[in-house]
């Protein structure tokens, strides 16, 4: 069985987020001001302030989104990577020093600084709100499928437990907890990806892998009756039944021949000899029947040379159609873009002490990041190769490649997984009550609070935030993270990079631009996304060719849309003299 659960595993798990959990109590002494709990007093190191970047960036959407993407489709899993790591050259370049020297707690703050204008603080908190949300969805998805193979616990069970668990980060020490504990998490992601990669390196590569031959790999048919029963080949079973494993080499190369195995690989070296060889891959298809919906798993056997190639799944880089083509490049560009305009990254550069270190900071992420991303790459054709994927669920494929060695490494490599999505819902959460408490309540609303009165409306913030979280978390189970973190990085990307970058490098900005900048942008990427093929497939389960947009991907359109409504509206209201350059 791939799911089955052991006293090691539990013992392990149990005492990485009782360990979190004591940090957080531990630091709450020191969350009890608003600037406390909402900056760290602006006090981080800045090279804990980096790791802890790292932590917040390196998601379940880079860790157990990509991995399984590269596992089961090739390359263009690692193009994630990519338009991920990327997007720091423009933090680094354009907004690390600036957003320190302009705001206080909130991204709201950065944007208003010269203004003090209410409609920019309420349209930049809903924009906050809904980023957060959007980006909050794949972390919740990602922790559930961690709690079932580990616990032996339903999806649900381990959406709850997450929610729980970061709502007590969050409300005991606020973002003094949730730096460490992205810190933790940040060091230890990046050294177990490297330890896994050295075993993957080491084990090299195996015929079938100890597996059944591709003659014995049948389809196997997994139904969800409209009741919610499952039906595995016809039999009922529960749920969280695991389908048989896969994931196997068919043949290696030529020059191997009478072996089974290729003995310890160098880095490049592994890759060219995956490249020569034939591997077993699993295609999922999905038909309406009778009982329900049914899904066929049917074995493919794919040459290494395809599976390394771009346009195995975006199908933009090979079709040659202009859609597609739109398509691939609007993801690309909301990556590399949408990094620099997450809130719940934006917030960390309030940590430390000034621009200096806000800077350096942010190379430290960068170095961390990289290295981990690189690493994706092996984390994922390791997977691919090692004869432990589910089918069913390909955000598992980390995972239970660590299970394919043994399962200390598993239970460690889960557990750090689930403080992943801890570092960054706990980030995700603090934006968002951050934007709720001293955006909404305290600026839009008029409320006056006092310190004691910000940090206790903050904490109410992010109790229902991880309300919210959980059941998002719950209906959107079946998707892979990856996919689903694009549209947080699409809305960002439309709703905030314009207003900032303009707000930054022309000195005619106005409020009322800012104002329209965010909206039009939030609204139209929201909108389009709602409206896009993609989501007509997965989230309505409608026919995509009844999608009216022309690709699923928004950034491509609604970035440059915000950036000219900025201008457009910034040249048709003529600033006050309070709004001059200061």
């Amino acid at each position: 069985m791939l799911h089955e659960t052991s006293a090691t595993a539990v013992a392990i798990f149990a005492a990485f987020v009782l360990g979190v959990l004591g940090l957080s109590f531990f630091l709450g002494r020191r969350g009890q001001s608003a600037a406390g709990y909402y900056a760290a007093h602006g006090q981080i190191h800045w090279f804990v302030n980096g790791i802890a970047f790292a932590g917040d960036y390196l998601s379940a959407a880079s860790f157990l989104g990509i991995c399984g993407m590269i596992a089961f489709t090739g390359y263009d899993g690692f193009l994630y990577s990519i338009g991920f790591l990327a997007g720091w050259i423009v933090a680094l370049f354009v907004i690390a020093e600036p957003i320190k020297a302009l705001g206080r707690f909130t991204f709201a703050d950065a944007l208003d600084a010269r203004f003090r204008s209410r409609g920019i603080k309420l349209a930049v908190a809903i924009s906050t709100l809904v980023v957060s949300v959007f980006y909050l969805i794949p972390q919740m998805v990602g922790a559930g499928s961690l709690i079932r193979p580990l616990l032996g616990l339903p999806h649900e069970a381990g959406v709850i437990l997450v929610g729980v668990t970061v709502t007590l980060i969050v409300v005991t020490a606020g973002m003094v907890s949730t730096t460490w504990v992205q810190f933790i998490k940040g060091s230890l992601l990046v050294f177990f990806c490297g330890v896994l990669t050295v075993l993957i390196l080491q084990r090299g590569l195996k015929e079938n892998a100890g597996r059944p031959g591709t003659e014995d790999l049948t389809p196997q048919v997994r139904t969800v009756t409209p009741a919610g029963a499952v039906l595995v080949d016809g039999v009922a079973q529960s749920r969280d039944h695991d389908l048989r494993p896969v994931g196997t080499i068919a043949a290696l190369p030529a020059r191997f021949a009478g072996r089974r195995e290729t003995g310890p690989l160098g880095a490049l070296e592994y890759l060219a000899v995956l490249e020569d060889s034939s591997i077993v891959t699993w295609a999922g298809k999905k038909a309406a029947t009778a009982a329900g919906t049914e899904t066929t798993f049917t074995p493919v056997v794919r040459s290494g040379a395809e599976l390394l190639k771009p346009g195995g799944s975006f199908k933009g880089l090979t079709t040659g159609k202009l859609a597609d083509r739109l398509d691939f490049a609007s993801l690309m560009l909301a990556l590399f873009c949408g990094t620099a305009s997450l809130p719940h990254i934006l917030i960390r550069y309030y940590t430390v002490k000034d621009g200096e270190a806000a800077r350096r900071s942010t190379v430290v992420g960068i170095a961390a990041i990289g290295v981990f991303y690189v690493l994706t790459l092996y984390l994922g054709l390791g997977a691919m190769t090692s004869g432990a994927l589910d089918p069913t669920d390909t955000n598992m494929a980390a995972p239970l490649l660590a299970k394919s060695f043994n399962d200390t490494l598993f239970a460690v490599v889960s557990a750090i997984a689930f403080t992943t999505v801890l570092g960054t819902v706990s980030g995700l959460i603090m934006a968002g009550s951050g934007a709720v408490a001293h955006d909404l309540v305290e600026h839009v609303l008029g409320v006056a609070m006092t310190d004691h009165e910000k940090v206790r409306c903050g904490k109410v913030a992010a109790v229902v935030l991880g309300v919210v979280a959980m059941g998002l978390g719950i209906v959107f189970r079946d998707f892979n993270v990856s996919f689903l973190v694009g549209w947080a990085f699409n809305i960002a990307a439309s709703a905030n990079l314009p207003a900032l970058v303009m707000l930054l490098f022309w000195p005619r900005t106005t409020k009322q631009g800012i104002v329209a900048a965010v909206t039009v942008g939030m609204l139209s990427s929201l909108a389009w996304i709602l409206l896009s093929a993609d989501t007509f497939e997965k989230v309505y389960g409608w026919s995509r060719e009844a999608a009216p947009m022309p690709f699923s991907q928004p950034g491509l359109v609604t970035i440059p849309l915000g950036f000219v409504v900025l201008v457009a509206v910034s040249l048709l209201t003529a600033p006050r003299p309070a709004e001059g350059r200061t």
